[in-house]
């Protein structure tokens, strides 16, 4: 059975020294945490060993000076061909991988880690660098409970907002990729409503202060939505389907107008005329759900 050993601060080892990895091992420094740093361009370690790191002459040996491994680099492919050649260096590890990639890709490692003997939890970072070590940094976590449960205190140092998903290793990418997605969704609209409002002379900064509010009133209706959506059911409470997809014209004929782009209106006007096609017409917007769940083929 796994004994928690970071009551005595558990020697940590950092791979990966761009902007993000600099920053998580700044995190375990501040926080007291002997910790092992290794880059491919070693010049990127001078700050973190001016600070106290230990560089690694290799990354065998950084992995080889601690149990638990935090691995933040370009892409999975990166992940591998940097810990294939390792072997049995790996065996009794924690690696925590928080490098970005898909479920997929995070599951595989999986398999991939516990054939070499290490203990593997897959990560997301919803932060950027400056905010490591802070309230505001939110980092998610999947794969085995003990795991998490024994380097708990030390993950907790890169941020507040430390979350344990589940047992599923693809979780935490999947996470990752659905805030993704709203994100852009949220910045897409905005800048369609600023080139709209542009074109006749108003200054993005002007809309800024209501397109805030605006996103702050859908994000009282996220709660209510996620239920209608968990249940299977879509009342109207305050607007149907069919209400919408009239204003959505307006969005577009608005757009035509003034000579701003309108694919983006058009193709969410397309996917409501489907959503009135099955016979949603009458509902809530919470129905959507059901064009998004269906495979672009269909």
């Amino acid at each position: 059975m796994m004994q928690n050993r970071d009551a005595g601060h558990t020697p940590v080892t950092v791979i990966g020294l761009g902007l993000m990895g600099e920053a998580l091992a700044g995190a375990f420094l501040r926080d007291g945490y002997p910790t092992t740093v290794w880059n491919r361009t070693a010049a990127k370690a001078e700050r973190l060993v001016s600070q106290g790191a230990k560089l690694a002459d290799s990354v065998g040996d950084a992995v080889a000076a601690g149990p638990l491994v935090i691995v933040c680099v370009s892409d999975y492919d990166a992940v591998h061909e940097l810990l294939h050649p390792l072997g049995e260096v790996l065996d009794g590890r924690v690696l925590v991988n928080l490098t970005s990639g898909t479920s997929a890709q995070a599951r595989e490692t999986a398999d991939w880690a516990a054939r070499q003997g290490s203990t593997y939890l897959d990560g997301a970072i919803i932060a950027i660098p400056p905010a490591i070590g802070t309230a505001d940094a939110v980092i998610l976590y999947s794969g085995p409970r003990s795991a998490f449960d024994l380097h708990e205190s030390a993950l907790r140092s890169l941020g507040a907002g430390t979350t344990y998903l589940g047992g599923d290793h693809g979780l935490s990418s999947l996470y990752d990729v659905a805030v993704l997605g709203l994100m852009w969704g949220i910045l897409n609209g905005f800048l369609q409503s600023a080139a709209l409002l542009g074109a006749a002379g108003v200054d993005a900064a002007a809309f800024a202060p209501l397109a805030k509010k605006g996103i702050e009133t859908v994000t009282d209706w996220l709660s209510d939505y996620a239920q209608q959506v968990d249940d299977g059911t879509y009342p109207a409470l305050d607007a149907t389907i069919d209400t919408h997809l009239a204003a959505m014209e307006h969005v577009i004929q608005e757009s035509e107008f003034l000579g701003v782009n309108a694919e983006l209106p058009r193709f969410v006007k397309a996917l409501t005329d489907r959503a009135v096609a099955d016979g949603h017409g009458g509902n809530s917007y919470a129905a959507m759900i059901e064009q998004f769940r269906k495979s672009s083929g269909t």
